[in-house]
This record gives structure tokens, C-alpha cells and sequence, in this order.
């Protein structure tokens, strides 16, 4: 099983998820989420998630997503997500979590959004 590898990129103020790999249940959400609670520790509170390695989420990773999501508005954060693959695209519209999510196909706009 492809275990979630997540690695860490400035861009100015916003801190840069690249993830490759699958957010399921057991590795791939609590790496997401201890990723998640270490930036708010440290006081990161705007967050880009780049999916475009992710090649699955179940529903535990969705869980996840949406966990991750609530904890950082709470905070007072932005978590927007981008280069959302078709399959997960198909997901969160299913799901009707498109809509809660800011999502983004260009870094560029993804990062010119947070404010």
C-alpha cells in the first residue's frame, strides 16, 4: 500500500502541501492531519494543499479533508485546495463538499486568493 508522502514549501506566507500518494484510512489521514496540527502549532494558519499526487481518497481521507478544514477556519485560517485530480473532483461533488472547499487548478490563483 502507497503510503501518503506530504512535502512542506513556503510561498511567502502560505505554507505548501505537496502530497503524493492515497488519503485513506490508517497512514494516509493521520499524516495529513498530524501535518496539519504541526503548522497551526507553529503558527502557519494558510495552507495549500497541491492533490495533484493524490490518486485516492476514501472516505476517511475526505473525513479528513474536512476536519483539517474546520481546525483551520477555527483558527482563523484559509485551507484551499489544488490540482484536484477528476477522481476526487467526482467525490467532493458527490459529496456536495466542492462547495465548502476553495479549490484551484494554478498555483498562481491559488496563492493570489489567500489573503
Amino acid at each position: 500500500m502507497a503510503e501518503l508522502n506530504i512535502r512542506e514549501r513556503q510561498a511567502g506566507d502560505v505554507t505548501i502541501l505537496d502530497m503524493d500518494g492515497k488519503i485513506t484510512i490508517g497512514d494516509g489521514n493521520v499524516a495529513l492531519r498530524s501535518a496539519i496540527r504541526r503548522l497551526i502549532e507553529e503558527g502557519k494558519k494558510k495552507i495549500l494543499l497541491n492533490l495533484g499526487g493524490v490518486g485516492y481518497v476514501d472516505s476517511s481521507g475526505i473525513g479528513e479533508l474536512v476536519s483539517s478544514y474546520t481546525t483551520i477556519q477555527r483558527e482563523g485560517g484559509q485551507l484551499k485546495l489544488l490540482n484536484l485530480t477528476q477522481k476526487i473532483q467526482d467525490l467532493l461533488g458527490i459529496t456536495k463538499l466542492l462547495t465548502v472547499f476553495d479549490t484551484y487548478n494554478e498555483e498562481s490563483s491559488a496563492l493570489n486568493s489567500f489573503k
